[in-house]
């Protein structure tokens, strides 16, 4: 696979390009862990979600949850990636103090998933393929705490045996701009999906950034790798900060290091944290208590025929069925909540074919203006889909204009109720009767002679004239019959 061109760094001795791969850790939404029945719900009490399993209590063998090996095909459909109908889980050995067991049950020669592909959308329309390595199953460790107490820190068990998908990238990503839209677009699907809350704030959705930087068309450069990163625009600083360390480093005649390095966001600089480990390191070996992991095909077939339509597909259908642009489908499908949003403003108008690009755009320019003005989500919008939906057919039967929608709009977010029933109480119905807005022309277009000379000799001047007369008739007069009335008045 080839990746696609990214933005060159310039640095002393000419320009470099940036060679980045990705490892996200996505906690599998699950009510249970990966290896015992324990909660997964977040917030509760340090160590109060804890089998003796997770606590790596001698003699407790590990049972492998379903719902857990479903979540994390069903992620491998969605990234059209080869299912393995068996997979090996493995002991990582390592020894740290959030590791109660002493080690890690992973996933490293056989995964469940192997490769796939996301398609992200870049600035300009362009899109760049990233190829997915693997994706893979494993238990998270548990959190340590270090601020608690001034010469000691603390272990909270309540994440130890929470699932993961590691789901490994190939090194296809070439510049800041495509690891975050790769990151963007990953999540994204998780979401959709419902296999991952994708709640980087939660550590819910957690990445691990390899950055190396060499020639452009040269040969691969030694990789760094970044850890937990838990920001799309963290994932961005790192990886432009971490590119011009290596740059000046080797423009200065130095080598690089593998080693895993972490980033401060506040002195916008990556640290060195340890060497980097290779796979002998760790001692894979499978795990003797579990045994391969085996499905059958009409186990994933059944998964697969049951996959919710993902944000591509829906993106193709909104532009193939309401006429939008590849841009606005974007914006509307990024995230699931403002696909169903759009939607569900879409089952409220009689006409779909007709009204679905209106739709859109008050979905997008005034509801998503107005919530970000706020710093509101869409969750929290004042103003309903059965709301927006109305409006938008009170504009599609010409009903109102949309000077008028928007004021409707505006006393809709401000007071809420039935916008039909408030157009309808308030006389704010578009005026279509002929002879009133002819009445309204004639005294404009008689106050303006030499606007007249003009609208004929350049009919694209009409446009004044169009707006005098609905700023005459307060916005109620129906632009088109406005239009047409003066090109007849006026001849043209």
């Amino acid at each position: 696979m080839t990746a696609t061109s990214g933005k060159l760094i310039k640095g002393s001795t000419g320009d470099w390009e940036v060679v980045i791969g990705m490892e996200i850790h996505a906690q599998v939404t699950s009510k249970s862990k990966l290896f015992s029945g324990a909660s997964t719900a977040f917030g509760g009490d340090p160590n109060s979600q804890v089998s003796l399993v997770d606590a790596g209590m001698p003699g407790m063998l590990p049972v492998i949850n379903e719902e857990c090996v479903r979540q994390a095909v069903r992620t491998g459909l969605g990234l059209n990636a080869k299912i393995n109908l068996r997979s090996v889980f493995d002991r990582k050995n390592y020894f740290y103090p959030d590791l109660p067991q002493g080690y890690q049950i992973s996933q490293y020669k056989s995964p469940v998933v192997g490769e796939g592909e996301v398609i992200v959308e870049l600035e300009g329309g362009r899109t760049a393929t990233v190829g997915i390595e693997r994706l893979h199953l494993e238990q998270d460790p548990a959190k340590m705490q270090h601020d608690k107490l001034p010469s000691q820190s603390l272990i909270d068990l309540n994440r130890s045996g929470v699932a993961l998908m590691e789901i490994v990238s190939k090194p296809d990503i070439r510049d800041a701009e495509q690891a975050k839209a790769y990151v963007t677009k990953l999540r994204s699907i998780l979401r959709y999906l419902g296999t991952c809350d994708g709640d980087m704030e939660k550590g819910n959705l957690r990445a691990d950034v390899n950055v190396s930087v060499r020639e452009p068309g040269g040969p691969l450069g030694t990789r760094c790798e970044i850890k937990n990163l838990n920001s799309i625009n963290f994932i961005g600083q790192a990886v432009e900060v971490e590119a011009r360390r290596q740059i000046e480093i080797i423009e200065d005649g130095g080598q690089i290091e593998q080693e895993t390095r972490l980033f401060d966001p506040n002195k916008g600089e990556t640290r060195s944290l340890r060497s980097k480990e290779e796979a002998h390191d760790y001692r894979y070996f499978p795990d003797p208590d579990l045994l391969p992991l085996e499905f059958s095909q009409a186990f994933v077939d059944d998964l697969k025929a049951h996959l919710p339509e993902l944000p591509d597909q829906k993106k193709a259908r909104f532009v193939a069925d309401f006429a939008l642009s590849a841009y606005d489908a974007g914006v509307l499908v990024a995230e699931r909540e403002s696909a169903e949003f759009y939607e569900a403003v879409l089952s409220k108008l009689s006409d779909k074919k007709r009204d679905g690009k209106v739709a859109a755009n008050w979905v997008i320019n005034e509801l998503f203006g107005r919530l970000n003005k706020e710093g509101k989500d869409i969750s929290g919008s004042p103003v309903s889909a059965e709301q927006l939906g109305a409006i938008v057919g009170l504009i599609g039967e010409g009903t109102i204009s949309g000077k008028i929608a928007k004021d409707l709009f505006e006393i809709v977010w401000q007071e809420g109720g039935d916008p039909r029933a408030i157009v309808e109480a308030r006389g704010m119905k578009q005026v279509t009767d002929l002879s009133a807005i002819e009445k309204v022309v004639d005294e404009i277009v008689a106050a303006n002679p030499d606007k007249v000379e003009q609208a004929k000799a350049k009919p694209q001047a009409l446009g004044w004239f169009v707006g005098q007369v609905m700023k005459s008739s307060g916005g109620k007069a129906n632009p088109q019959a406005v239009n047409d009335l003066l090109k007849s008045k006026l001849g043209i």
